[in-house]
């Protein structure tokens, strides 16, 4: 467990925010409470918790709307949400997971499962956030290889203009009978020509290299789902055993 997660407790019954405190504090974590609905998106800018453990019938401001206000705000749809709710009605249920809520626990609830639901949400969190981070480093490659193919070009056609002024030096020395020390120019030029062209297969074996791997990657993106559609995804599937447990 990560000592320094930090979760905000959203509800308006002293005792469970009184609980919660002195119980998630105990096991390592950084909480602070909420008792109103109306204040929470405020408490979120000003503490940046890791999880909110969120009553949906609060004052000011229900739990579903709350969510409904963070999952669609870039700074804070990260932050994940167990919806505390007194309500257990799968279509109840439904609308919370619908509003955003990563997990949905019905009053009364035992500790015990209501901290194995937390470690959980926060593993799947943290899963979320390396797929994030490998995924933006998918797309630096990407775009790496692209801006090597064109560099490629350039200096493909930089060496060709070379072999093109080589080849002129060559002819016009060849014309004028030019030698340096008993040996043509052509001779001396010989090794360049030759360096030039091996640096041209290697560019080639290169230039293949990056093709294939653009074309693996066009081929994979044909069935890829965007990041955010896989997580919707996953978290429908985690949770419709349990809002279909009363269907």
């Amino acid at each position: 467990m990560n000592t320094q997660k930090k979760i905000l407790i959203a509800d308006d019954e002293t005792i469970n925010l009184d609980f919660f405190e002195v119980m998630l504090s105990k096991l390592g974590f950084v909480v602070e409470k909420c008792d109103d609905g109306a204040e929470v998106v405020e408490k979120v800018r000003k503490f940046l918790p890791d999880l909110i453990i969120l009553d949906n019938i609060m004052p000011g401001m229900t739990g579903r709307e709350i969510t409904k206000i963070l999952k669609n705000d870039p700074n804070f749809m990260n932050i994940s949400i167990i919806m505390l709710s007194a309500l257990d009605d799968v279509k109840d249920k439904v609308a919370g997971f619908e509003a955003g809520a990563d997990d949905y626990i019905t009053k009364p609830f035992n500790f015990t499962e209501v901290l194995a639901r937390i470690n959980a949400v926060l593993r799947n969190r943290a899963l979320f956030d390396q797929i994030k981070k490998r995924e933006a480093r998918l797309v630096l490659a990407e775009e790496l290889n692209v801006d090597l193919r064109e560099k490629l070009s350039v200096f493909i056609g930089s060496i060709d203009e070379l072999d093109k002024a080589i080849s002129t030096i060559c002819e016009n020395a060849a014309a004028n009978n030019v030698n340096i020390s008993g040996e043509t120019l052509a001779g001396q030029i010989k090794p360049i020509s030759e360096k030039i062209l091996s640096v041209r297969k290697h560019i080639a074996a290169l230039d293949a290299r990056i093709e294939k791997t653009i074309n693996e990657w066009d081929n994979l993106k044909k069935d890829e789902i965007g990041l955010s559609v896989l997580e919707n995804h996953i978290r429908k599937f985690l949770h419709q055993d349990g809002a279909g447990d009363k269907g």
